[in-house]
């Protein structure tokens, strides 16, 4: 698997991973659980549940260039002067990079040059998430749009060269963008009933998103938990790698997902849900869906094994502690099934 543009072309782990939030308030524990339970590819966790500057959108304050947020009723906007925001993300930032490093010697990995992931908002979804001054979305004003874009840039290329010196790893940089296909499809609501914001140009969206992709030294996942996700744009962009969770995919997006592995992608499966399931499953029941998609996209079985990794539907967050764990050995099930039978796989 080769990385987009201006990255190094170092290959992307299969096997199981996550995609970024992680239940609890505890750095530490939840460290040691990432790289004990997916020692193929930990990832930096999010941990939400500590609230302001902790969530997806709020930790970007802490990587932006010269750019932070403050609050509103509704979420973050773009302050005017470094406030108790940013301040709080950073230290936030900084405890889990701290958390992240001990648990990584610990484990015997410092200076091994394995991989590991890091996760920020995609430019597309924050734009879209955060307001200007005025409450208008930042999508809606181009230059503003184009300065966050730039700041995030920036900041995440530097925020990967930290964790790169600190671990003496490979990194990944995944770009979060649930809300991809609204911003596309031009489904967001403005301040007000009577005012719409307007669906982005895919040709201007995907030239944003590559310019954050290209400024990357490693490979760059874009997961997307958007309902349909918007594959064939992913398809043609500079992406290492596509993530999303195969449950909110139609008939009519197979096509897409070919093609988009014919195009060189790799591709990050979601087969496990993010909550319990009503009843008890194995993870022969949730890696059905994932061989079925490739024997009907006619690739073959070793494609499992070669071009995907598996991982929950999208983060964890919001589960339980012992779900949050028990969906990781569920991913690392299914990965190692893949990787060492996929052809003998049957579900009939």
């Amino acid at each position: 698997m080769v990385a987009g543009a201006g990255t190094s072309e170092w290959v992307v782990p299969c096997g199981a991973t996550a995609v970024g939030s992680w239940p609890g308030t505890d750095p530490r524990e939840a460290a040691a659980t990432v790289i004990g339970e997916l020692p193929d590819l930990p990832h930096l966790v999010e941990l939400p549940r500590r609230g302001v500057g902790a969530d997806m959108i709020g930790r970007v304050s802490a990587l932006l260039v010269d750019l932070r947020f403050d609050t509103t009723p509704r979420g973050y906007r773009l302050a005017t002067r470094r406030g108790a925001v940013s301040r709080r993300a950073r230290d936030l930032l900084r405890s889990d990079l701290d958390a992240l490093e001990e648990a990584w010697e610990t484990a015997g990995f410092a200076g091994s040059g394995r991989k590991v992931k890091i996760q920020a908002t995609g430019p597309l979804t924050l734009a879209a998430q955060v307001e200007l001054p005025g409450g208008h979305r930042v999508l809606t004003d181009s230059g503003a749009l184009r300065d966050l874009s730039d700041s995030l840039t920036e900041g995440l290329a530097r925020h990967a060269a930290e964790v790169r010196g600190r671990l003496g790893a490979e990194v990944m940089v995944q770009l979060d963008e649930p809300s991809l296909t609204a911003v596309l499809e031009g489904s967001l609501r403005g301040v007000s009933v009577l005012d719409s914001v307007r669906a982005q140009p895919e040709p201007e969206s995907r030239a944003l998103l590559d310019r954050v992709i290209d400024a990357q030294t490693g490979p760059v996942l874009v997961h997307s938990c958007g309902e349909p996700p918007a594959i064939a744009f992913l398809r043609d962009s500079a992406a290492a790698a596509v993530g999303f969770d195969l449950a909110t995919v139609g008939v009519d997006q197979l096509d897409s997902i070919g093609e988009a592995l014919d195009a060189g992608k790799h591709l990050v499966l979601g087969l496990v849900p993010t909550t319990p399931p009503e009843l008890p499953v194995t993870w022969r029941e949730l890696a059905e869906p994932g061989v079925r998609l490739i024997d009907r996209l006619g690739f073959p079985r070793s494609t499992l094994s070669e071009r995907v990794s598996v991982s929950p539907a999208c983060g964890v967050g919001d589960a339980s502690l012992e779900w949050a764990r028990r969906s990781l050995r569920l991913c690392a099930e299914i990965a190692r099934a893949f990787a060492e039978e996929p052809g003998e796989l049957d579900f009939s």
